[in-house]
């Protein structure tokens, strides 16, 4: 008879059989952590009693400059907790002497596109947005006037910031979310207020890692911070946090960056074991569904790169190594339309059309196009100045396709236009099921099928 399945697939789902004996994931494998119920309270409690650090208020004086940095809009928190803990920080900083017009806030928003006070009002709320005024603004990974060199780490990585950071007697940072291993620590610092010099040492086809344990990414990450930590001294205070969902927070911490990013690290260690032990077995074929949404597309839409490869093959495709065989079919939902934001995302389009058309190897991509976009003068114009993504965050989303050393063919299943799936060599289905039977994977042929649940697309947020 089949089992029954109701999969994610673009704005909406749909329903399909799957074998009897399917192996079902369940969303992403680990606890969920309860709410805060009194955010406010936590706030203030992590700010009154920082980990390995002095409270804000004993760190500054009257004439202090000092920067507040946040998690920009791709960060998936839509709750209270950036605007509560910015008020809370404003409130201790006026106490102890420090000026409005000497604090400036600053969207870490790197290589991402610069974002609008209105898009900026939905995170932080109008009214802290009318408050600070001219002194909130987005990171300009480009203007080289307000870049400062650090050094390099031991291993040779050029260590860059923005004079915002180097320039201040304090920079606080509000990590508003860790998702699994990606976020948080160091990475909020060395990647949202940095360069791409500084970025590409780690925005590589196997550099980029969501692991909660032993994250190689972080550990690259934490090498910078020491250059930082060496180079500023104690200037970097954190408040890090742990999501319960999109507009609930379950945990918060501030104090000193290493001592924070252990503080979640527990957490997360507790709430998600390692992926590859979410099953002993190896499957010959992986189902799952891809949402209309991406953390790259907030206030635009989706495109083929964001939903081919940068969700449906990275950040959803982990269940890959983890519980396929080596060679596996990958089956993904998805009607993956064919639409690109010429002003969000002018970049994609190009890779898409003149980099994806010759090929589909991400390191010869890395390789041959990577410095192209990342100088490429025109398009680095529309960033500084026209709210478009960083051109190399277009190459960024082809680096998923690191996967297919690992699977042996992606099939999308309900695609609207084959030719958009046989664009990226891989193949088109109308349906699961007859993605399942090309890819053999019927009642009795003996190969093994494993479903990974992933959620439907979160609430957009909308101005």
């Amino acid at each position: 008879m089949g089992r029954v399945l109701e999969i994610p697939f673009g704005e909406s789902s749909v329903t399909a059989t799957l074998p009897d004996d399917t192996f079902i994931v369940p969303f992403s494998s680990g606890r969920r952590p309860d709410p805060i119920p009194d955010l406010g309270g936590a706030v203030a409690a992590a700010l009154d009693h920082p980990l390995d650090a002095e409270r804000i208020e004993a760190r500054v004086k009257r004439g202090s400059t000092v920067t507040i940095a946040f998690d920009d809009p791709t960060v998936p928190s839509f709750g209270a907790l950036r605007t509560l803990a910015i008020e809370s920080i404003l409130a201790r900083l006026n106490q102890a002497g420090v000026r409005d017009e000497d604090i400036t806030c600053v969207c870490a928003n790197a290589l991402h596109r610069k974002f609008r006070l209105e898009e900026l009002g939905i995170i932080l709320g109008y009214g802290l947005v009318e408050r600070l005024g001219t002194r909130l603004r987005c990171h300009d990974a480009e203007d080289r006037k307000e870049i400062a060199y650090l050094g390099e780490t031991t291993h040779g990585e050029p260590v860059e910031l923005s004079t915002l950071v180097t320039g201040s007697d304090l920079t606080i940072y509000v990590n508003s979310a860790s998702y699994r291993g990606f976020a948080g620590g160091w990475k909020s610092v060395c990647v949202g207020l940095s360069t791409f010099r500084t970025i590409r040492c780690h925005h590589t086809p196997d550099g980029m890692s969501m692991s909660v344990h032993d994250n190689p990414m972080h550990t690259m990450l934490n090498r910078m911070g020491e250059v930082v930590d060496s180079t500023l001294g104690d200037r970097i205070f954190k408040v890090d946090a742990i999501e319960a969902g999109p507009f609930e927070t379950a945990h918060v911490y501030a104090g000193n960056t290493w001592s924070t990013r252990k503080a979640i690290l527990g957490h997360l260690e507790e709430y998600y074991p390692p992926r590859r032990e979410m099953s002993e077995a190896r499957f010959d074929t992986i189902v799952y569904g891809v949402p209309d949404w991406s953390p790259y597309a907030i206030f635009s839409h989706t495109n083929p790169i964001l939903t081919l490869l940068s969700s449906g093959l990275g950040y959803l495709g982990g269940t890959i190594q983890a519980l396929g065989k080596p060679g596996c079919t990958v089956i993904m939902a998805t009607p993956c339309p064919l639409r690109w934001n010429r002003v969000h995302h002018p970049s994609y389009e190009h890779v898409w059309k003149q980099v994806l058309a010759q090929t589909q190897d991400p390191y010869e991509i890395e390789r041959v196009f990577t410095d192209y976009y990342a100088t490429h003068e025109e398009l680095i114009q529309l960033y500084r100045h026209h709210f478009a993504f960083h051109p190399v965050h277009g190459v960024f989303g082809t680096h998923p396709l690191k996967r297919l050393k690992h699977c042996g063919r992606v099939i999308v299943a309900g695609v609207g236009h084959p030719a958009t799936a046989e664009h990226l060599g891989f193949e088109a289905a109308s349906t699961v099921e007859e993605a399942l039977a090309m890819a053999g994977a019927l009642p009795g042929s003996g190969l093994q099928v494993a479903y990974a649940q992933h959620p439907a697309a979160p609430t957009k947020i909308a101005l």
